[in-house]
């Protein structure tokens, strides 16, 4: 049973860095146009993206109906990104959708707007599926990761541990709790700054709810620029290691080798073969065990003191 269209607002919000989000915006464009009497608004923030060829079609965005396109003057990160779109917002309900995704269900935004109606909750977590062809892909290393991962991105699943399993590629929330609970600005790059805000959600006492409403990822990055973001976002985990401390499995997991010895045996083995095991997952025939150890090796060596103080060495 879905809801009555003209008791809900709703602003449709997408961060962009990059990317041509045109397709993205007129499929939720069709699909807000079609319930009819839903009072709705699509807004498009581009974060000074440097691959100006790469976003110009986003100027399109302006000509579908109730939706504008901003570009930033100067890069500010995601969560500065994404709390700027709910600051520009104007309706109670917010959907915030990766520029990235695409949209599968003829039904996605009338899913949404059902649970909102119904689940009193302050936050609802649509989740994510995993597109593309197998065979083509198969040398894909961050397909292969997360398409072995996702049988845990079903609501079932994810709601287990709800607010451990927030993603901020798909997911709707009221106005006002974004506003009063927003992303850390600290983080500068993508990557943990929805870790956290899940649980300072959780600790702000909001209520939210994991529902299987999909986005589709079908687009995914070559193995070097993929190992290159996630050594980026381990830099980012490690930064803010105090603030995510019981909500990362591989923190928790660097956290419980207590032994000294064997830490240093296991930041040893990787400074040894860390370069060979890079080299082999940045090539044809990546393996997802040595991903795993590649990124607890590459956490351990970051924070070991040796490695600290050569990188004020090399600032200095």
């Amino acid at each position: 049973m879905y809801f009555c269209a003209a008791m809900y607002e709703l602003s449709i919000l997408i961060p962009v860095y990059n990317d041509d989000c045109t397709p993205l915006a007129t499929a939720l464009s069709r699909q807000a146009e079609a319930i009819g009497d839903l009072s709705y608004e699509i807004i498009v923030a581009d974060d000074c993206s440097p691959d100006r060829a790469a976003v110009a079609p986003n100027h399109a965005v302006n000509a579908l109906p109730h939706a504008r396109y901003i570009e930033r003057p100067q890069n500010v990160g995601s969560a500065a990104n994404r709390n700027l779109l709910a600051q520009e917002s104007r309706y109670e309900w917010l959907l915030f959708v990766d520029c990235d995704m695409d949209i599968s269900r003829p039904d996605f935004l009338r899913r949404y707007l059902s649970e909102a109606a119904t689940a009193g909750a302050d936050v609802i977590m649509g989740g994510i599926a995993i597109g593309g062809d197998a065979e083509t892909l198969a040398t894909n290393l961050r397909y292969r990761y997360e398409k072995h991962h996702e049988p845990h991105h079903t609501a079932s699943e994810r709601s287990r541990r709800p607010f451990q399993s927030f993603r901020s590629c798909n997911f709707l929330i009221r106005r006002a709790t974004l506003l009063g609970c927003p992303f850390d600005e600290r983080f500068q790059k993508s990557g943990y700054e929805d870790v956290l805000l899940g649980k300072q959600l959780k600790a702000a006492g909001a209520v939210m709810r994991h529902v299987d409403n999909p986005v589709l990822m079908t687009r995914y990055e070559t193995n070097a620029d993929y190992i290159n973001k996630v050594e980026r976002s381990l830099r980012t985990l490690h930064a803010f290691r105090h603030d995510l401390k019981g909500y990362s499995r591989l923190l928790t997991t660097a956290d419980g080798i207590h032994l000294g010895v064997v830490r240093r045996l296991l930041v040893l083995a990787f400074r040894l073969f860390g370069p060979l095991v890079r080299r082999r997952l940045c090539g044809p025939h990546p393996s997802l065990r040595l991903f795993d150890a590649y990124r607890l090796g590459y956490l351990l060596e970051i924070r070991d003191k040796r490695y600290c103080l050569r990188q004020l060495s090399i600032k200095h």
